[in-house]
């Protein structure tokens, strides 16, 4: 037994009560008191990974250094506690089962019938235990995804309340975030909710220790005695999340209530004076600054905003240290294809743009179009994945005349295949966890604007992509004014930009720089773009 501390932080009465922002918040809280902290994201769903779902089912799918599709909370995590994270820290019941089952038919259950209890709930807790023993963390916060109730996260939270038995009371800890709901028309916030949350807990043998009430605006003391007298706790132990401003507040409410000292003390640590002066400076310059610059984002997924999460937080965190408040202008790339939106007048009074990644055929045609715009009107423009090979499209369309170019991914039989799938792909026959995933190095070409931005000539940056610009075209593509910025070590294109006498700033990358972006540590290519966008020298 090791000396990692274990947080379950579990859900009741409806999904997306803010789970992952709570957990996050109390990583933070935790890690400015000097203490090391891990966090697990436990996902029901049966899928091995976020890889493969739609993004307006999913959200966001969020790329880990080593190349993990996982849940956007490992995003939440990432970035309040300023870590990487693995693939390991996003647990599905995919995983669970795969392995499981890849056990027995090894024999390794010889003789046994498998069972949810002992194969499933152990298997669980050795995942949970492997990520402690590897990282020799001090505390480790496990959120356990899905509503308590839900018969997919039966097995984990079984696997839960097993640990507090194997690991001590001690050294264990739940947490129980739940929505008490406000009438309208009474402005009454009711706890029933709650309650029956709790209840349901219980039945399934965990008391929580803490409870984290989700409302609208902060909970009247009468609310916080009734939830407490039921869930047998006393009030101190009952904490509130309110909706605020932004959710980078909620760890400055959370501390303000008392939460990290009662946590510390509960799990016998030494409760230290918690360090959240750079955190304090950031949120109050992410809310404060008033210069706005207007970024139009042009997507395919922009009806579900979580598609784009890390994008959203990124700006957020560049804006913050530069003193500017992105005001986003979504615009749909199908609409402008469709001709529901147009696209000239959409963006006539915008000061910088992105084109977002995404897959697939629909909204390609309205992207281009929203391209080309960009171009000619010399709009500051970041190209994201997908949005640098429509870059290269709409370039070998509209500057170099080659009729019907196109991304094979899209049109398989082009004239012009100015995107390809990668060589390694060819062979490729299954579409999980298969494309070019994870972190890796990216040269950085002297005397370019990306040089200009980063001020080094090597990176490490994620991907998440199958197809890359075709090599064949990079000379004619350099005669349209387009040049390649950077490149990975197989000489594949990572940047490209325009020529600064054609455009002053319009760059793509085959990488997400989203993915390494943190509050107190801007990506710098956002950085850049919002200077651009506000006239600032780069």
């Amino acid at each position: 037994m090791g000396n990692t501390r274990y947080i379950f932080v579990t859900g009741g009465v409806l999904s997306s009560v803010g789970k992952g922002i709570v957990s996050a918040s109390i990583g933070l809280l935790l890690a400015s008191r000097g203490y090391s902290v891990g966090a697990i994201k436990i996902d029901p769903y049966i899928n091995v990974d976020a890889g493969t779902m739609n993004p307006y089912a999913h959200g966001e799918v969020f790329v880990t250094e080593d190349g993990g599709e996982t849940d956007l909370d490992i995003g939440h995590y990432e970035r309040f506690l300023g870590i990487n994270l693995s693939k390991k820290h996003n647990i599905t019941t995919g995983q669970i089962y795969l392995s499981v089952i890849m056990k027995e038919r090894r024999g390794e259950y010889l003789g046994q019938t498998v069972q949810i209890i002992p194969h499933v709930t152990d298997e669980i807790k050795s995942r949970i235990r492997e990520v402690a023993r590897e990282t020799g963390v001090d505390i480790l916060v496990i959120e356990i995804g899905g509503t308590v109730g839900d018969i997919e996260s039966l097995p984990f939270l079984e696997a839960s309340r097993q640990m507090r038995l194997e690991e001590g009371f001690d050294r264990t800890l739940f947490i129980h975030v739940a929505l008490a709901p406000e009438l309208s028309t009474t402005g009454e916030q009711k706890t029933k909710p709650v309650q029956h949350s709790v209840q349901e807990l219980r039945r399934i043998g965990i008391q929580p220790d803490i409870i984290v009430v989700r409302t609208r605006r902060p909970l009247e003391s009468e609310a916080r005695r009734k939830i407490a007298l039921y869930a047998t706790l006393p009030e101190s132990f009952v904490f509130n999340s309110y909706d605020v401003d932004t959710i980078y507040r909620v760890p400055l409410i959370l501390e303000e209530q008392g939460l990290g000292n009662v946590i510390v003390r509960r799990l016998g640590l030494e409760d230290r004076e918690p360090d959240l002066h750079e955190w304090r400076w950031f949120v109050e310059r992410l809310t404060n600054s008033s210069k706005v610059v207007r970024i139009a984002m042009v997507g395919k997924y922009t009806r579900l905003r979580d598609s784009y999460i890390s994008i959203v937080e990124a700006l957020k965190h560049a804006g913050a240290h530069l003193g500017l408040r992105p005001e986003l202008v979504w615009i749909e790339a199908t609409d402008i294809e469709e001709g529901n939106v147009d696209v000239e007048a959409a963006l006539s009074d915008v000061d910088g743009a992105i084109v977002l990644p995404g897959f697939g055929k629909r909204g390609v045609e309205g992207k281009i179009n929203a391209i080309r715009v960009l171009r000619e009107r010399r709009i500051p423009t970041l190209g994201i994945c997908f949005g640098l090979q429509l870059t290269v499209v709409e370039a070998a369309r509209n500057i170099l005349g080659l009729k019907g170019a196109h991304t094979t991914e899209v049109d398989p039989t082009t004239p012009y295949p100015v995107v390809d799938l990668l060589p390694e792909q060819k062979k490729v026959d299954k579409l999980g966890g298969t494309m070019r995933l994870g972190a890796s190095p990216v040269r950085i070409v002297e005397g370019t604007l990306a040089y200009e931005i980063y001020k080094t000539t090597l990176i490490f940056e994620r991907h998440r992509h199958r197809y890359e610009v075709n090599n064949k075209y990079l000379d004619l593509l350099e005669s349209a004014g387009l040049k390649v910025s950077g490149w990975s070590p197989e000489e594949l294109v990572e940047i490209i930009e325009y020529d600064r006498s054609i455009h002053p700033f319009y760059i793509g990358t085959q990488f997400h720089p989203e993915f390494k972006s943190r509050p107190l540590k801007p990506s710098p290519i956002f950085i850049g773009l919002l200077k651009a966008a506000a006239k600032i020298p780069i």
